[in-house]
């Protein structure tokens, strides 16, 4: 019988990334979460292990196909993880990309406080750890970077604020974060709970429209935090206003967003990219919600192929 997923286990197991070998908890992860794609891409390289930066043991993944023709560098949302990223993975592996990812601390196989952060600036540590790896990896450029949106807010600080590598082609964002919705209850609302509270029970919501996808989140992803540190909030209170001051960019950009999404305030979002941007092409998806790269069949299809348009 198959070796069951073991979280903790794996965590253990888990090897530096650039000698990482696959043993079977690695096999077991994969096969949980549908990242056992060897079978669908013959002589693909396979690998799951960990980059050490800023105190954290950050699990990193990689898939390579022979002759890629570029890579993808992926930053996943709040609350989530690489494992729930196999249809981007797919459309890149499809598009001749290399793929490389990363869990955020605090989520998936990283260590850190669940689902917390201590200042956005480590997230750019992060950033830094996962584009060092891709160079002592050797991975094909152009580099396109593909975030989702907390992961998209990561990739926006960096090319705002940080010394964007040459390497670097494409900006894919899934709905980025600059402000959440209602934020100004939510910030009020981390004011007067900070001092009596580190943490607030995590409530689920309908942010996709694949039904099956927020049940394996409900009852079935072992990976999947419970609460909502007062921590984290405050580092996002004290990075909105260092993104809105930060000053504009060159960069063109590549969005998709849901016109039902209720997890970020995306009408103002979108207004503050297309201050700081030089160019933003973005597709407005009806009826679409917030976690895109986990959205109903039909819409992935929609986005997919404007993202693949434009790559090609």
């Amino acid at each position: 019988m198959p070796e069951a997923f073991q979280p903790d286990l794996l965590r253990q197991r888990l090897r530096p990334l650039t000698a990482a070998e696959r043993d079977a908890q690695v096999l077991a992860y994969q096969s949980f979460y549908g990242l056992d794609l060897a079978a669908r891409y013959p002589g693909l390289e396979s690998r799951l292990g960990y980059f050490e930066c800023a105190g954290y043991r950050i699990a990193a993944q990689l898939w390579r196909p022979p002759l890629a023709r570029g890579s993808l560098l992926l930053l996943h949302g709040y609350y989530d993880h690489m494992g729930l990223y196999g249809h981007v993975i797919d459309w890149a592996l499809d598009l001749g990309l290399a793929v490389i990812a990363c869990d955020l601390p605090g989520h998936g196989l990283s260590n850190g406080a669940a689902a917390s952060i201590n200042d956005f600036a480590e997230y750019q540590a992060v950033l830094a750890g996962l584009l060092d790896a891709a160079a002592q990896l050797d991975l094909p450029q152009p580099w396109h970077l593909f975030g989702q949106s907390t992961g998209g807010a990561i990739l926006l600080d960096y090319l705002l604020t940080g010394a964007p590598r040459p390497e670097l082609g494409h900006t894919l964002l899934l709905a980025p974060l600059v402000r959440p919705r209602a934020w100004g209850w939510s910030k009020l609302s981390y004011q007067l709970l900070r001092p009596f509270v580190d943490s607030i029970p995590r409530k689920f919501t309908d942010n996709s429209n694949d039904a099956g996808f927020l049940a394996f989140l409900r009852d079935r992803d072992p990976l999947q935090p419970r609460i909502l540190p007062t921590a984290w909030v405050g580092a996002l209170a004290r990075w909105i206003p260092h993104i809105e001051g930060a000053p504009p960019s060159a960069r063109n950009l590549l969005v998709v967003q849901g016109d039902a999404d209720e997890t970020v305030d995306w009408r103002y979002n979108l207004k503050v990219l297309e201050e700081k941007f030089e160019r933003i092409e973005c597709l407005l998806l009806t009826g679409a919600r917030h976690h895109l790269a986990n959205e109903s069949e039909a819409l992935r299809r929609r986005y997919f192929d404007f993202l693949g348009e434009r790559l090609s």
